[in-house]
């Protein structure tokens, strides 16, 4: 499929996107000061499912009465909210929120993988195939050579983040088939069935009413609930509609430079040399599955050889 060219509006919107989703990170680091995991990960999708509901009827839409369509709103709930928010807040508890959002940035790489077995359309190129060893040689020297030694809780935090990009690729594919549901409705409909979900569990293994957060963490949940959960959702989803699939993941190619500033500026995280050193591979491996900078770099090289001959 032809990439789409993105106007200002889209670059705007993408940008806007990568640091509403790389703040989620932060937000979330403070968030785990005074709540447990699962009641986090509950009062984000709750409270954007309120805020989002409250949008479509304001816009003059509707919340379908279709079983099947809610059926997939709740399968796309689980893929792309329920499973990676938890694997995500539970994997910073071991881990910096600057690491996550690196670590997180694999998954274009995994969604080649799987839309290539999974798909008839998204088949495996050269580039993509370099792109995924670029990109699982990264998280390889994120994780590092300790890993073989056996895996403690830092560890295992890394491996929740990189199973939760591995969701994510999932809900990219399965979300295909809600193309055609109004923007706010999908975002809606799909953090309701997140909330359905999780709230059983986060009153079964955890005493959410008996938390005291302190105006600093509800600042930070209503934060990562309507700016990096909501209005995150809303651009998501008018960004695949307007510039596709393929340019929307650029974005994630910013997030983790937004989550690295916020975490080292704010929360004084300090990452080491092998998490940057990781984090390039997984740029490289984004760019070579994208497959535009090299096309503009052969391009141009191309040029320069016609000019001197």
């Amino acid at each position: 499929m032809a990439n789409r060219t993105m106007g200002a509006t889209e670059w705007a919107l993408l940008i806007s996107l990568s640091v509403l989703w790389g703040g989620s990170f932060f937000f979330v680091e403070i968030a785990l000061r005074d709540l447990e995991p699962l009641t986090v990960v509950v009062g984000r999708v709750g409270l954007a499912a309120l805020v989002l509901i409250g949008w479509v009827y304001l816009s003059g839409d509707r919340m379908p009465g279709d079983l099947r369509l809610w059926g997939a709103f709740f399968i796309m709930g689980a893929l792309n909210n329920a499973i990676p928010f938890s694997l995500i807040v539970w994997g910073q508890v071991h881990i910096d929120s600057g690491l996550a959002s690196v670590l997180n940035g694999t998954t274009p790489i995994f969604t080649v993988v799987l839309a290539h077995f999974l798909t008839s359309d998204e088949r495996m190129t050269p580039g993509k195939v370099v792109g995924v060893l670029f990109g699982l040689g990264g998280v390889a020297l994120l994780i590092g050579p300790q890993a073989l030694q056996g895996l403690g809780l830092h560890g295992l935090g890394q491996l929740a983040i990189v199973g939760a990009a591995v969701s994510y690729a999932c809900a990219g594919i399965y979300g295909r088939r809600l193309k055609s549901v109004p923007t706010s409705v999908a975002a809606a409909g799909m953090l309701t069935g997140s909330t359905v979900m999780m709230l059983p569990l986060a009153l079964a293994f955890e005493q959410p009413f008996d938390a005291g957060p302190d105006l600093l963490t509800w600042a930070a949940m209503g934060a990562i609930a309507v700016l990096s959960t909501g209005l995150a959702y809303l651009i998501y989803f008018r960004l695949l509609a307007t510039a596709g699939a393929t340019n929307l993941l650029l974005v994630t190619l910013l997030v983790p430079v937004s989550a690295l500033v916020l975490g080292m500026a704010i929360l004084g995280e300090r990452l080491d040399w092998n998490a940057f050193a990781g984090m390039g591979l997984i740029f490289l491996g984004l760019a070579s599955v994208d497959g535009r900078a090299f096309s503009v770099f052969l391009r141009r090289a191309s040029m320069n050889t016609l000019i001197r001959d």
